[in-house]
Parts: C-alpha cells; structure tokens; sequence
C-alpha cells in the first residue's frame, strides 16, 4: 500500500511539472508572437535658418541697408487641419482634391508656425520685425505707425503629379497694411504660389521641397515689401 502511494505522488509531481513546462512553453510562444512596437515618426523642420553674415557691415552700409521695421501677425491657415503637424500630401494623378497624411512623418511644428519663423528670418535680413499683435502695440508706443504684414498659408502640400514624381507646393496670402490709431488701412495684398522639385518621391523629399518653397516663398515677400516701399 505504501509502495502504491509513493508512485500515486510521484506521478501526481509528474503531472505538475508537465503543466508547468507546458505553460512556460505557451508563455514564451505567445511573447514570440507579439506585434513589434510601433515605429516613432520621423521629426523635420525647415533646418537651421539663413546663415549670419560672414563679417559685419560698416555702420554706413548699415544704415543705407536698413528698412523701417514692420510687425508680423501670426500666419493663419485656410482649407487646412488647424494645429496639426502632419507631412500632407496630393496625388495628382489620382485624387488632387484628398488631402493624405504620412503616418511615420510629422513637423516639429504645425506649418504655418514653421512659415512664420521662415518669414521672419528672411524680413529680418535688412529691418527689425516684431511678432503679434504685442509688436504692432511696441511700434504704436514709440510713435511709430507700424506696417503689418498678414500671412495666410492656403496650401502647404507635397503634391504627386505621377507615383516617382512630386513638388512642394506652398501658397501663401499676404497682406500689407499701415496701422494707426483709427486701425489698419490696407495698403496691398498678393498671393504667393511656389513650387519646388522634390528630391525623392517620398516624406524625406517632400520635407525638403517644402522647406525649399516656403523659403522661395519669404525670399519673395520680403522683395515685394520693399517693391511697394514698405
């Protein structure tokens, strides 16, 4: 009879370790098939901004260079998701009117953010530029009435016009307008339309021809203002 009860728990202990081992086995098989974790979206910007002059311009040339100062708005966006920082794009050949978002790539920015900073670099080049509406009010204060200058960014798009070819498209609304204490008279207004060649037919090349456009884009405001002697 002991001898009976012996085997009974050696092969009830059996038993347990055979659970045991297969429930490992299960546990390990189940880690083997897990999805992987998701893939953190690339992060791009307009890159480190006009380079500063080699040496410094004698006070002379300074001043037949400066430009009276003007105060930059916040650039407003149409026709576009308000704060997001998706990588958007159009395929021409397809759909032109669908607006598409690459998943794994985003600005670090929302666009009409990173338009600004680039407008501000490059108005910046000859004459003092003051943000917001806290800028136009400094300008007020010394006696100054301020030019204002408002952009809206419409279009700001990689666009597909075949599957291995792209441009960045950036469109951009400007207005320029004298302030004063009675308000804002509207001085001129244009549309600014620019188109870069992507380098690849892919997020990497869009992020480039963007930032190439929107630059294109600053570069051609800041000619205009002075055209129109502001």
């Amino acid at each position: 009879m002991l001898t009976i009860k012996k085997i009974a728990a050696g092969e009830g202990g059996m038993r347990a370790r055979t659970v045991l081992c297969l429930g490992l086995a299960a546990a390990l098989a189940g880690c083997s098939v897990l999805p992987d974790p998701p893939k953190r979206a690339e992060v791009y910007d307009f890159g480190p901004g006009l380079p500063t002059a080699a040496a410094p311009a004698t006070s002379a040339t300074a001043a037949a260079a400066a430009l009276p100062p003007v105060a930059l708005a916040e650039v407003s966006t149409t026709g576009m998701p308000e704060g997001s920082t998706a990588l958007l794009y159009r395929l021409d050949y397809a759909n032109a009117q669908q607006l598409r978002p690459y998943t794994q790539t985003r600005w670090s920015q929302p666009p009409a953010q990173l338009v600004q900073q680039a407008l501000r670099d490059q108005l910046g080049q000859r004459r003092a530029v003051l943000l917001g509406e806290s800028g136009v009010g400094q300008l007020l204060d010394n006696g100054r009435p301020p030019t204002v200058v408002r952009a809206q960014l419409e279009e700001f798009s990689q666009v597909f016009s075949a599957p291995g070819a792209s441009t960045g498209l950036v469109r951009l609304r400007v207005s320029v307008a004298d302030s004063t204490t009675a308000g804002e008279k509207l001085v001129a207004q244009r549309v600014f339309t620019v188109q870069r060649p992507a380098p690849t037919a892919d997020a990497v090349g869009g992020t480039r021809a963007l930032a190439d456009a929107a630059r294109q884009a600053s570069a051609e405001v800041a000619q205009w203002l002075e055209q129109i002697g502001r």
